[in-house]
């Protein structure tokens, strides 16, 4: 406590002050004392909490704002500076040097602390936050990205390239410090250039130099290292203008990091930046032919160069013509690369996909010509038609096609099939790569739509003997069963059951039959008026899952959870009040009975703990019978059943926590 009183003693001379000047009363000052010294009792604990300094120093900052509207709106007379006009601010900074003397390890409070002093306009206390937390996390690449921006801001040119170099040596995996790095280099040539411009001085080719846009060239040509810039040359300039900088970097991040990720933002970087069309172009060729030589064979790579003027442009400059050109350009780069040997540029199947994703994307964008859509969509089939002359098309263009057809069965004025076509084509893709899930899906979301419920059924049937071990497509069919289920009285348990059968056959369909026992668990909970409307319908369904159909301990836990969900409550709407008030009680028996039968099944599978667990919390919140669930977990608890303990202490906890806060409430 020898701590509290020190610091309760410190501030004294600045809350007289505060007092002397009318900025707080009498009233006000006290409650500062009593919360600081809350404050700082809980700092002074044997085990610190960061939240407590974090806290403590927030409520300085809302002190200090307070005081500084204050201050405007007595409009107190100019006077020489006191303690008050900066203790505030000061304190908090004192706060988070006390944190970190306890967290040093925190990169997040070393952050705040970066903040909070450029806020307050401390720079040269910024710089030196910045310089130890590098120093203190040498790993993190987000404090040398401030440290340089803070460095930029304040004149320091060279100690921000200085700060960002050396994070690229120890980070050079880091896309975004290449990124920073390439955005300081950028802003470097502007100043320069628009510098130069302001004081004369004309260079070679200068004709296409434009003012950049948004952006005052007196502050940026402080950024300037001005010995540097006197020692340039007329040849050293010229570089400077044409990017030799920017290539440079552009080359060191190609070299360390080859990811496309890097290319991409690096292109979005350079692509909006304010510079000169001339420099901005030369920028991107560099940039694409590293990106050329560094993923020769890179799906993304391909598309990235082809879709170039298409993410180039503005929405103002894409349209007409120009979308026009772009878009056919691009669509004839990839087309050329993937009529290539798939050895020479990139795997097939990646360009295939990369491909369909991308006439996927704009044929899907209302705002696209009808007329662009059609070609697109032809360019498509078109390249389907050169691949199955030469070898078996690629599934993925195959879905891409199929499902696009679907989206454009009504496009104006005249869609590029019509549904009768749609089918046949989906039949014969199907015919062409029958073992592919992908174009078996899409044709059964053809047959869905277009075709009859019998042709449905045999193209799920042909499916599932086609593919049988994807599950997809197996809970493509079952979602329908177990829509039917709950909404109608057909024989759609028999078909679901029917399902679950075949999917036994095969050893290898283990993972099909135990998904579709995770989608019957819904139904089974369900109690809803119709199918199962009844709790004795349902434990007969639980039943035959528990001896016919070989149930996880998942399923079970599903189950389960449907069971005792709380907002899978009885359709009342049309019953006879009397009559389910008479029946409640009964209802609420055998419900019960039911959760506890489909807890000992999850329980026999050997996941006693989870089993448990849950059964005592369904007691202990929806029943309020608290000692029969400690009984069950009693009964659960072994010679090592510490750890079971512990969880169900956290559950009473939290149940305890709830009913508090509704209380509250």
């Amino acid at each position: 406590m020898e701590r509290v009183q020190f610091e309760q003693e410190q501030m004294l001379a600045e809350l007289k002050d505060l007092g002397e000047k009318g900025l707080f009363s009498p009233g006000e000052i006290k409650q500062i004392i009593k919360r600081r010294t809350a404050f700082e009792t809980a700092l002074v604990r044997r085990i610190p909490n960061k939240n407590d300094y974090l806290r403590y120093a927030a409520y300085e900052m809302g002190l200090e704002a307070l005081r500084r509207k204050r201050v405007t709106r007595l409009k107190l007379p100019k006077s020489p500076p006191s303690i008050s006009d900066y203790a505030l601010t000061r304190r908090q900074f004192q706060i988070f040097e006390r944190a970190l003397q306890k967290f040093k390890s925190d990169v997040s409070l070393w952050l705040q602390y970066l903040r909070v002093a450029q806020r307050a306009g401390s720079r040269a206390l910024a710089g030196r936050i910045a310089a130890r937390a590098v120093q203190l996390h040498p790993r993190t690449p987000a404090l040398y990205v401030l440290a340089a921006s803070h460095e930029l801001a304040n004149g320091g040119m060279g100690a921000a390239r200085v700060l960002l170099q050396r994070g690229l040596r120890l980070n050079a995996d880091c896309a975004e410090m290449w990124r920073e790095y390439v955005r300081l280099e950028l802003g470097f040539v502007e100043a320069l250039r628009r510098r130069w411009d302001v004081l004369g001085i004309s260079l070679q080719d200068s004709s296409d130099r434009g003012r950049g846009r948004g952006q005052d060239p007196e502050n940026q040509g402080e950024r300037i290292d001005r010995a540097e810039e006197e020692a340039m040359g007329d040849e050293a300039r010229g570089a400077i203008m044409d990017g030799a900088i920017v290539r440079q970097a552009i080359d060191g991040a190609a070299k360390a990091l080859p990811t496309i990720e890097l290319f991409q933002n690096l292109q979005t970087l350079i692509a909006g930046y304010p510079v000169p069309e001339s420099l901005r172009n030369s920028l991107l060729d560099h940039l694409h032919a590293r990106l050329a030589e560094a993923l020769p064979r890179h799906a993304a790579a391909v598309a990235l160069h082809a879709t170039r003027a298409l993410a180039l442009r503005s929405a103002e400059e894409l349209a007409g013509d120009a979308l026009v050109d772009a878009l056919r350009r691009a669509n004839e780069e990839m087309l050329a690369a993937l009529d290539a040997d798939g050895t020479e540029r990139c795997p097939q199947d990646e360009l295939a996909a990369t491909y369909a994703q991308f006439i996927e994307e704009w044929c899907r964008k209302e705002d696209v010509d009808a007329h662009l859509k059609l070609y697109l969509i032809g360019s498509l089939h078109a390249l389907i038609k050169r691949q199955t002359k030469k070898n078996t098309p690629s599934a993925v263009l195959l879905a891409a096609h199929v499902h696009l057809l679907m989206e454009l069965v009504h496009l104006e004025p005249s869609p590029p099939a019509t549904p009768s076509r749609i089918l046949s084509i989906a039949r014969r893709y199907t015919s062409t790569t029958p073992m592919d899930a992908r174009v078996w899906l899409a044709r059964l979301q053809a047959e869905s739509a277009h075709g009859t419920a019998e042709s449905v059924n045999d193209a799920w049937a042909n499916a599932r003997h086609a593919v049988p071990t994807c599950t997809e497509i197996w809970l493509w069919g079952a979602d329908r069963c177990c829509l039917s289920l709950q909404s109608s009285s057909s024989n759609s348990w028999e078909e679901f059951d029917a399902l679950l059968a075949e999917s036994m056959h095969d050893a290898a369909l283990r993972d099909v039959h135990q998904s579709l026992l995770l989608r019957i668990a819904e139904s089974i909970g369900k109690r809803s008026r119709g199918l199962a409307s009844t709790t004795g319908e349902r434990r007969a369904r639980v039943e035959h899952v528990a001896k016919r159909c070989l149930p996880s301990a998942r399923a079970w836990e599903r189950i389960f959870l449907a069971l005792t969900n709380p907002d899978a409550e009885i359709d009342e709407e049309d019953e006879d009040e009397e009559e389910r008030v008479r029946g409640e009680e009964q209802e609420e028996e055998e419900e019960e009975g039911l959760v506890r039968e489909v807890y000992e099944y999850w329980r026999g599978t050997g996941e006693v703990e989870e089993a448990t667990l849950a059964w005592a919390r369904w007691l202990l919140v929806r029943k309020k019978r608290g000692d029969e669930a400690m009984k069950a977990i009693s009964r659960a608890c072994g010679a090592d059943g510490g750890g079971l303990a512990q969880k169900w202490a956290a559950i009473v906890r939290g149940s305890e926590e709830d009913q508090e806060g509704e209380g509250a409430g």
